[in-house]
């Protein structure tokens, strides 16, 4: 039934890439991917199923797939996706070429991390570049706004600086600013860092400025998007959170005020309780730094360098509660049939429907009936993105959107 696939890929990370990779292909009439939350839902279908993903692969599986109908997920759209085998041996080869590899959520080499702290929300495919062990080593991540000045980037080169020659790993988004300061600086240093980019990965795999850190197997550099994908305001506000999953502590170096993929991804943070969250504070302390430390965050000064991963559990021991003390209400158990139980937050399932319906503007009522929920439960929702910074409200009438007044720009990456 299915085309014959690249060996090297495991049997699950083979069928997951069939259902929810895009392969380069920009047609009209290219039958749509999975997204990630249609995949999280083909999950639970596959659980109930006692099946795994690479089950898929076999023609039995078509008796089954043949009962499926939820929403957009139709059989026919599972098995033409099935069916892609021949693009898939395509894009693998230009992968390859480029030193790329994948991992699926139920390969050993999936960072654990992950999948420990989003559960069903993880990404589904991670593609990659470099030595993937760094991406068990926790760390720091360095994050912060594009525009920078002089006392910026001495703050961050000063912690990146010190965390390389500490051999603390530097986590970082590969975006203009702050990120590549961070990464780039620890990198010159001899240390280590790990890239989680939201665009242009393949080009990244084969920048100049990286090829001596990949080629002595201190970077890594992964994203959850297709390796060709552009810049995507979503895509980038996504792969905020799996910074700070990755990570031991996090520190923010600059932020805007109530605006912003910095200030949306430490507040998501400060929330989820993923990472101690640190925030620099010096003369020149921005608002967003500021409010980030009334919310909970943690000062952390250039005198706090000398011996920086004695400080950072230091400090995040005084002030940081105990995570196993934390049960946030949201929190439901998910049973993944590819792992074992986990814990996840419920609003990380539904954001991404919310989202999706939310590029172009509508009001409470419309999103309540194409979602099929309580509009109480609604209005809740909204309110936490409204404060994340990921949507904006527009009135007369009221209506939401997604937020692209954001500072988020593409990577250097082309």
């Amino acid at each position: 039934m299915y085309n014959t696939i690249e060996a090297k890929l495991s049997p699950d990370t083979q069928a997951v890439l069939l259902l929810c990779g895009h392969f380069g292909q920009k047609a009209s009439s290219e039958i749509k991917p999975l997204t990630p939350s249609e995949y999280a839902w083909m999950v639970q279908w596959l659980q109930e199923q006692n099946m795994r993903p690479a089950d898929l692969l076999d023609t039995a599986a078509t008796t089954k797939l043949k009962h499926i109908a939820y929403k957009d997920i139709t059989a026919g759209r599972l098995i033409g996706l099935l069916m892609r085998g021949g693009a898939l041996a395509l894009a693998i080869e230009a992968w390859t070429n480029k030193g790329l590899w994948v991992i699926s959520r139920g390969d050993k080499a999936y960072p654990s991390r992950l999948k420990k702290h989003l559960g069903q929300a993880a990404p589904p495919i991670f593609y990659g570049v470099g030595q993937p062990n760094l991406l068990e080593r926790g760390g720091l991540a360095i994050v912060g706004s594009r525009n920078i000045d002089k006392p910026i980037i001495d703050f961050t080169k000063a912690i990146a600086k010190k965390s390389a020659h500490q051999k603390i790993t530097v986590i970082s988004g590969g975006a203009r600013g702050v990120d590549t300061e961070a990464m780039l600086t620890t990198l010159t240093h001899g240390g280590t860092a790990v890239g989680v980019l939201a665009d242009k990965l393949a080009t990244a795999a084969v920048a100049g400025k990286y090829r001596e850190a990949l080629r002595e197997e201190r970077l890594v550099l992964i994203s959850a998007f297709d390796p060709n994908a552009g810049f995507n305001i979503g895509n980038a506000m996504a792969r905020n959170k799996y910074i700070y999953v990755l990570a031991d502590w996090a520190v923010v170096v600059n932020s805007d005020y109530q605006k912003g993929g910095t200030w949306s991804g430490a507040v998501e943070n400060l929330r989820a309780k993923w990472v101690p969250l640190f925030v620099r504070k010096d003369e020149s302390i921005p608002e967003g730094n500021q409010q980030l430390l009334n919310q909970g965050a943690i000062a952390l000064e250039k005198k706090d360098f000398m011996d920086l991963q004695q400080r950072l559990g230091q400090l995040s021991s005084v002030v940081t509660p105990d995570k196993e003390e934390v049960v946030p209400s949201e929190d439901i158990k998910i049973t993944d049939p590819e792992n074992s139980p986990i814990v996840t937050d419920i609003f990380d399932l539904v954001w991404p429907h919310i989202e999706q319906r939310l590029t172009i503007a509508r009001t409470e009522a419309e999103l309540a009936t194409d979602l099929k929920i309580e509009p109480k439960q609604l209005k809740v929702w909204l309110t936490r993105a409204l404060k994340m910074g990921q949507i904006k409200k527009l009135k007369k009438p009221v209506r939401y959107i997604v937020n692209t007044e954001d500072e988020l720009q593409p990577s250097l990456f082309g």
